[in-house]
């Protein structure tokens, strides 16, 4: 991991950047009882004083079935920490026994106390139909919980699917006649 110390006189800045369109969350380790756990592409950088590690699950079916696996990060100590999410992030206080369900990708982090594990979607229809998958993620409170509309993964493919539909029929942004306009010129004859 890369280390960016300042040895001069006075205070200095340093900037990132997320690798991907997106928010970054910004997180004060000691506000949040010093440990975070988090997927493993979430982590953006991190002040002094915390710990990047690897948080190990004691459950078998978020190993086969999670997604993210067994292995997710953890971040431990008393400074500032920030993750970076795609989309829209949305942070949710869980309450002691309230539980929240949510497709695997889209989960960001949590904090200590939240209990996770991976659950089959129930229902043929909900698995043939749902286009999520068959397992999301279980988490039950109390703590706080962060969660993404958009993981890079389907960003990514929905960047392709319109690279490839680019010029081939598909849907022209700005233009007024869009696929009908495609028709017309015979570019679908």
């Amino acid at each position: 991991m890369t280390a960016f110390t300042h040895g001069g006189n006075g205070k200095r800045k340093v900037s990132f950047a997320s690798p991907y369109p997106g928010k970054i969350i910004p997180l004060d380790l000691t506000e949040l009882e010093g440990k975070i756990i988090c997927q493993k592409d979430a982590f953006l950088c991190a002040a002094k004083g915390v710990s990047v590690g690897i948080e190990f699950s004691k459950k078998l079916g978020r190993g086969f079935f999670g997604g993210e696996g067994f292995i997710m990060q953890k971040l431990e100590g008393d400074g500032l920490a920030f993750l970076h999410a795609g989309g829209h992030i949305v942070e949710k206080e869980l309450m002691i026994g309230e539980v929240l369900r949510v497709d695997t990708g889209c989960l960001v982090g949590f904090t200590r106390d939240v209990d996770y594990d991976i659950e089959m979607i129930k229902g043929v229809k909900n698995m043939l139909f749902s286009g999520e998958g068959l397992f999301y993620a279980r988490l039950e409170g109390p703590g706080k919980v962060w969660i993404q509309s958009l993981p890079f993964n389907r960003l990514a493919d929905r960047v392709m699917m319109a690279s490839k539909n680019y010029g081939k029929g598909g849907k022209e942004e700005g233009s007024a006649l869009g696929g009908l306009g495609n028709l017309l010129n015979g570019d679908n004859w």
